[in-house]
């Protein structure tokens, strides 16, 4: 069952304004794993992030650095919850979160799925 949906559009340019009029955003926003990564590719985790946080339907109990936006070696994109972000996860019974990333032409957009997956045991009688 789809628990919510959530989409972003980051404007690549003035993401990187942003950022180098106010450089403490990075610790702010990005877990230290990611600050390492170049601006368009922050730029599409930033929507990522607020595209979980339009699928779970607000903020709260969510924290930025808590969502950290890690990579399979496929390139795969997949969120890494910590703290009171995964307990609002968690609470909410969402049990799988698809993402899809993508950055091209001064843009990067995220799209995330948020999902319980009923264990074979939860819909028996």
């Amino acid at each position: 069952m789809i628990i919510g949906t959530g989409i972003d559009l980051v404007d690549i340019p003035r993401f990187e304004r942003t950022v180098a009029r106010t450089p403490r955003l990075m610790q702010r926003l990005f877990a230290p794993a990611e600050q390492r990564l170049r601006l368009p590719s922050l730029a599409a985790r930033y929507a990522a992030k607020e595209a979980l946080i339009k699928a779970l339907g607000g903020s709260d109990g969510v924290h930025w650095t808590e969502i950290e936006v890690a990579s399979e070696d496929s390139g795969r994109p997949y969120f890494v919850l910590t703290g009171s972000t995964a307990a609002v996860i968690a609470e909410r019974g969402i049990t799988t979160m698809h993402l899809s990333l993508s950055h091209d032409a001064g843009l990067a957009i995220a799209y995330v799925v948020a999902e319980h997956v009923e264990t074979p045991t939860e819909g028996a009688p």
